[in-house]
């Protein structure tokens, strides 16, 4: 039989306790980003495609649930355990504007247009701020059966889709009448929900489930069972041939996405994977842990004949970023940086 090649990934360090969720940027002029957010409060920004460090966002008082950036890259907004989400400048790390709400935020999410943040959390209430008229009252949709776990924007920020911590199922709202539309039923809760690059699918994971949605006629796809519980879940956005998952048994699996079958199957962390989100060109993915770390592992492991090709294009990643770091917030003496 042949012996698999073991994946080296890289390491960022740097968060002092777990990792709950990852963003990646889209491709910007200055490459592509890679945000994290942890339960210490501080959300980080990296260079997507080397994991290098480029800045913290500090003003939190509570562990940071969710987090994400718009699609250029210049605002990053996170959502906290402080009953609060903020909304960053990602180019100077500067808190923009805190929205206050009255209860956990857990999820955030940017529009593709870039002009609202949409919000979630323990007080089953999904809110859409303007970023444009950041002073005033935010939008509120009807009343979410549970409380908010995840959220999203698809079909051109003409549908929000969200899922609950306590009851199964995806719920999609049209934002036009705010009210919810249709629901894709699930078992379990659903802990990871992901709208493609190209738009075609949703990808889900419940329980010890992974499953694949019609983004636009909403019929299931695909579903597949894991070896065990998944947290999140995320289809390589290139070819869709290839999806990640991560859970409980401390692994990052990769599974062919037309048959189910394990590709590979990825050990390092020390602690279960809460979150694992593919990069946006689809070459690399990124996977974070209880353990406080996070590990961007390649898709195919690359031959020795092409390490010098790879040096130099992650010299080229980091020449990319020098504009993102400039003006940057160096941390506080005594914080790690990464």
């Amino acid at each position: 039989m042949e012996k698999k090649k073991v994946a080296i990934p890289l390491v960022c360090h740097g968060h002092s306790r777990p990792v709950v969720d990852l963003f990646y940027s889209p491709v910007t002029p200055d490459g592509y980003f890679l945000i994290s957010a942890s339960k210490d409060t501080n959300p980080m920004l990296r260079n997507g495609e080397t994991g290098d460090w480029i800045g913290t966002f500090q003003g939190h008082k509570g562990a940071v649930w969710s987090c994400c950036l718009d699609r250029n890259a210049l605002r990053a907004a996170s959502a906290s355990a402080d009953f609060s989400a903020k909304v960053w400048d990602a180019l100077t790390g500067d808190e923009l504007h805190s929205f206050e709400h009255k209860h956990i935020v857990r999820a955030c999410a940017f529009s593709e247009d870039t002009h609202l943040l949409l919000t979630g959390g323990m007080e089953k209430t999904l809110r859409v701020y303007d970023m444009n008229r950041p002073d005033a009252a935010p939008r509120e949709l009807d009343k979410s059966p549970g409380s908010v776990r995840t959220v999203a924007w698809l079909h051109s920020d003409q549908t929000i889709l969200s899922s609950c911590t306590d009851m199964g199922g995806v719920r999609l709202w049209d934002v036009r009448i705010g009210k919810i539309v249709q629901t894709l039923e699930t078992k379990a809760s659903v802990t990871s929900a992901e709208v493609s690059q190209d738009g075609r699918f949703i990808t889900t994971a419940d329980g010890s489930s992974v499953k694949f949605w019609d983004a636009n006629h909403f019929g299931l796809v695909k579903s597949y069972d894991m070896p065990c519980n998944v947290e999140s879940a995320s289809l390589e956005p290139k070819s869709g041939s290839k999806f990640v998952a991560g859970g409980e048994d401390l692994w990052v699996h990769v599974f062919d996405f037309f048959t189910g079958e394990e590709i590979t199957c990825n050990k390092g962390h020390h602690g279960p994977v809460h979150c694992v989100r593919f990069a946006p060109g689809g070459e690399s993915y990124a996977s974070g842990s209880e353990d406080g770390t996070i590990r961007i592992w390649q898709l195919s492991p690359p031959n020795a004949d092409d390490s010098e090709a790879a040096n130099g294009k992650a010299t080229a990643g980091v020449n990319e970023v020098i504009t993102k770091i400039e003006g940057f917030h160096i941390p506080k003496e005594g914080q790690t940086e990464g």
